[in-house]
């Protein structure tokens, strides 16, 4: 720093010491201003004016600035491009400071720490977490604070990316020195990574830390268990860090919530892309973030914190039937009784995101607007319960009904403090309700008896004069005033004390008028002091009873989303699911949830799909265009709709409990990892192989064919018998390579199915409908000329493939060392006679792939000549078969 530095600059330059990884934003009157390396990483990115300040010597210090009131866009653009924003304001009165005003950072906001409505999406949490590992598990902490909401999760390092994921962090918190491409067994890709220093992440402080702040003797009475150590020391660095970013504290935040991996099922990464749950996999479904998924099909909440919940509840299906049950209970309670849940839907509407009010209250941050707004939604809660009651008390419904707290006080307090139409903020007019404060009535009456003054002192004046056009006015400069035109001046009387002149006017005062002057203007200040001081005192009294409105918003949130998955389940002809504890998985009438939205209902086709223990696997082939992706991915989506608590496009289904549902549908490279499609492809299938078990549904969808044909085959049929005859879990596989059909003839659990195509004449109709039996053709050709491919083409290939189908490409079925203990139901297999041991396939004969591979139509006689001498030369020198 420059000796010649100003006072203001050298304040400037121990502030930012201390923020020195932020943008510092530098409040000066009714700007913000950022200097230095600030000033330009914000003239790029905001595409401000850089400007330059003499810093009191020879140098010119970079400036760019922004208004105070229009601070918050520039803060958001800033945050959502990962930076992290310092805000130091004034902290004393200008008026009053001698010499340089004091400033001090009063927050620091980064994508993880973020308060303000217009910076966050209020259909998701904004989750800020932290990662501890020990040994082969990972503590994660995660904290919302414009909710308040405090998870904590202890998950094997295998499951971390599936939690992490659910949470969708904006940020994440490390030790220093973990990072790298897999940090903890985690991709963080797009998220903000802070490292912080390695001690923070302490067990034994981590402990204090939470004992001190929730003011509990042991943290066993928070469900903390010593084994939950991980997470409870990523907890601490979380809340160490938090400390840093708010100054003020977080108030709000709730005792945190150790979420057991035994009760709810982690979700992949291939799962919740390949079934579409949050996000679409193609963004030009819509212009909804959701279009075309599976929230986008039940999302009918009406509030925020309903649509957050909904979120959760699809990201974390439960494993527990009980559980299950009584959402379910709670919904059919509702699809049962439509004019309730009609009525309660739009009781529902009127309620604002109390969640996040809450949480602004709680933090000092709300304004008059958002305590009114809290106090209107709090009054709806008596009659939102009134309404659910008349559902009955099933499942759900009961459990959050018997907890039920209307704030009848809370709702009180604020409706007589608070006006009707409170202003946005103090000083922008009455905030504060008539009757509630005697000193502040006197004062109003005091200003509005000044009002009423000035304007008989005008009327007083006209008349007196004999100026009829005479006015007074007020500025903010020069206070109140007479304004008389030029061509009355000569009527002026000697009293009037001339303040200002204009082009065609001039301005006077008079003794009398001052006096009122003083008595409005000082009455109007001591208004807003005294609504301040009221207004401040209201949101302290509120805020200190968050825990009860964060309480009375889950129960709003639950009604909303049961109301909502009822609303849909009547409107879209769901079934209630029958979950059991057994193996079997049943499904009549089928529909994808999703898909059956995109098209005429009477246009999609339902279908059947029935998995037990003797008949658990199933090979569905067929061509493209066929649906049997599709059919994939209703089965996985029906089940996990159903373990979330939902009801299920279909007409009956009878679920047998899963712990894990596994995808592999579809393939695509990635660049970015250095992948190629068949890398992906296998890494996927790997995971599911590695991490699946009896209880789990696995969906594969083309599995071998990012690579040669007989490879990709011969993947394929280790994988379906490993699956098999290792795993013995539920499985889907839809194929296009119809040699699998023949593991039907040594897999006793494996049956085949084919998507129905009707043949007429040269085309063919797909039928869209799972029937029994393997399909004898992949109509590939039609497909592709159904895509549009040129007739000649299309003729072409036809002509090839006659050629093709005369060779006989699989000669038989390999004689394969047993895998481990097989299950009862495996079928024994002898050696073919004579000893030999046949190969999966026959390798294909050089003589004839050569001759196939002649274009006779371009070849001349002499080049026709010479490669039918090899050919004959070739044959000669094989060896006699015996």
């Amino acid at each position: 720093m420059s000796r010649d530095a100003t006072p203001l600059m050298q304040q400037y330059h121990e502030i930012k010491a201390r923020h020195a990884n932020a943008i510092l934003l530098f409040r000066m009157g009714d700007f913000y201003e950022m200097f230095y390396d600030d000033a330009e990483t914000a003239a790029r990115v905001l595409g401000l004016t850089l400007t330059s300040r003499n810093n009191g010597g020879a140098a010119e210090v970079p400036l760019a600035g922004v208004p105070v009131k229009a601070v918050t866009e520039y803060l958001r653009r800033l945050v959502q491009q990962g930076f992290r924003v310092a805000i130091c304001e004034q902290v004393e009165d200008p008026r009053l400071a001698k010499g340089i005003v004091r400033r001090a950072v009063v927050e620091t906001v980064t994508p993880g720490a973020v308060f303000e409505d217009e910076l966050l999406d209020g259909q998701r949490h904004n989750f800020l977490c932290a990662l501890c590992a020990a040994g082969a598990m990972l503590g994660i902490a995660a904290a919302d604070v414009s909710t308040g909401a405090f998870r904590l999760a202890l998950v094997p390092i295998d499951d971390a990316a599936a939690t992490l994921a659910r949470f969708g962090p904006r940020e994440v918190l490390v030790a220093r020195g973990s990072t790298g491409p897999h940090t903890h067994g985690v991709r963080l890709n797009g998220v903000l990574v802070t490292e912080r220093e390695e001690w923070e992440f302490d067990f034994a402080l981590a402990r204090e830390e939470l004992s001190r702040r929730f003011a509990v003797h042991s943290l066993e009475g928070l469900g903390l268990a010593p084994e939950a150590d991980p997470a409870i020391g990523a907890a601490g660095a979380l809340l160490r860090y938090l400390g840093e970013l708010q100054p003020g504290g977080i108030p709000h935040l709730m005792p945190p919530r150790l979420e057991q991996g035994s009760t709810v099922m982690p979700l992949d990464e291939m799962t919740r892309r390949n079934l579409e749950l949050v996000e679409p996999l193609r963004g030009d479904l819509g212009d909804e973030g959701h279009a075309g998924t599976l929230l986008s099909v039940l999302d009918r909440t009406r509030t925020a914190m309903g649509a957050r919940l909904l979120r959760e509840w699809i990201l974390a299906p439960l494993r527990q039937r009980d559980g299950i049950d009584d959402r379910l209970a709670a919904v059919a309670a509702l699809v049962h009784t439509p004019v309730v849940c009609a009525t309660l839907r739009g009781e529902l509407q009127e309620v604002r995101d109390v969640e996040r009010l809450a949480g602004k209250t709680a933090a000092g941050r709300a304004t008059p607007r958002d305590l009114r707004a809290l106090g209107d939604s709090l009054a709806r809660l008596p009659r939102i319960a009134q309404v659910a009651r008349e559902a009955g008390a099933g499942g759900l419904l009961r459990t959050v009904l018997d907890s039920w707290d209307t704030c009848d006080d809370l709702v009180g307090d604020l409706q007589r403090h608070l006006v009707e139409r409170p202003s946005a903020t103090l000083g922008d007019g009455d905030v504060i309700a008539s009757g509630v404060d005697v000193q502040l009535d006197e004062f109003r009456a005091l200003r509005d008896g000044g009002r009423d003054a000035i304007a008989g002192i005008q009327a007083t004046e006209r008349s007196r004069t004999g100026i009829a056009s005479l006015r007074v006015g007020y500025n903010r400069v020069f206070g109140y005033y007479i304004e008389v035109t030029n061509a009355n001046r000569h009527l002026i009387p000697p009293d009037y004390q001339r303040r200002q002149t204009l082009t065609g006017a001039e301005r006077y005062v008079t003794p009398a008028l001052k006096e009122y002057e003083e008595k409005v203007l000082g009455a109007t200040e001591r208004i807003e002091t005294r609504e301040r001081e009221l207004f401040d005192a209201l949101r302290a009294r509120i805020g200190g009873q968050v825990s009860r409105l964060q309480h009375a918003a889950t129960r709003v949130a639950i009604l909303d989303v049961v109301a909502a998955l009822a609303d849909v389940a009547a409107g879209e002809g769901y079934c209630r699911p029958e979950l059991v504890e057994s193996f079997d998985l049943e499904i009549v009438g089928g529909r994808h949830p999703v898909v059956e939205r995109m098209m005429p209902r009477d246009r999609f086709v339902p279908n059947d799909v029935r998995l037990s223990p003797d008949a658990r696997m199933m090979i569905v082939t067929g061509p493209n265009m066929a649906g049997k992706s599709t059919i994939l991915r209703q089965v996985g989506l029906i089940v996990l709709m159903a373990q979330m608590g939902s009801f299920v496009p279909a007409t009956r289904a009878r679920i047998g409990l899963v712990d894990r549902v596994f995808t592999r549908v579809g393939a695509s490279d990635n660049l970015a990892r250095g992948q190629s499609t068949f890398m992906v492809e296998m890494a996927e299938t790997s995971a599911i192989l590695h991490l699946a078990t009896r209880a789990s549904l696995v969906l594969l969808d083309e599995i071998g064919r990012g690579t040669s044909t007989y490879d990709g085959v011969s993947i394929a049929w280790a994988v379906s018998e490993h699956l098999h005859d290792r795993l013995g879990c539920k499985t889907i596989f839809a194929t296009h390579y119809h040699e699998l059909t023949q593991l039907a003839d040594e897999l006793v659990a494996l049956r085949n199915y084919n998507v129905a195509v009707r043949e007429v004449g040269d085309t063919i109709v797909f039928l869209h409908r799972l029937q029994a039996g393997g399909a004898d053709r992949s109509y590939g050709i039609e497909v592709g000329r159904l895509a549009g491919l040129p007739a000649a083409v299309i003729a072409r290939a036809r002509a090839v493939l006659r050629l093709l189908e005369g060779e006989q490409l699989v000669a038989g079925l390999a004689q394969r060392p047993e895998a481990g203990p097989p299950p009862s139901d495996r079928v024994e297999r002898s050696a073919p006679v004579g000893g030999a041991q046949l190969g999966l396939f026959t390798a294909p004969d050089p003589i004839v792939e050569r001759l196939c591979a002649v274009d006779v139509e371009q070849t001349t006689p002499l080049e026709a000549i010479r490669i039918l001498g090899e050919l004959s030369a070739a044959a000669r020198a094989r060896p006699v078969q015996s």
